[in-house]
């Protein structure tokens, strides 16, 4: 699975939900976002691709809808 779930956090940051191989053998990503996004936060699958792989400004990060 290269799909990962990103949100906006308290902080004015991104976080990012990487999925279990394990869980997506018995759920969806749909259904993982629904369970730890915290309510009210938007989201979105991205694939993996669409994160920068340099850390560095990570907490420069911006989410946008």
């Amino acid at each position: 699975m290269n799909s990962r779930i990103i949100y906006p956090n308290d902080d004015g940051g991104v976080s990012i939900l990487i999925p279990a191989p394990e869980y997506l053998e018995l759920h969806t990503i749909e259904e993982l976002a629904a369970k730890d996004v915290p309510v009210g936060k938007p989201f979105k699958i991205v694939d993996v691709s669409e994160i920068p792989e340099d850390r560095t400004f990570r907490n420069a990060w911006e989410y946008a809808a």
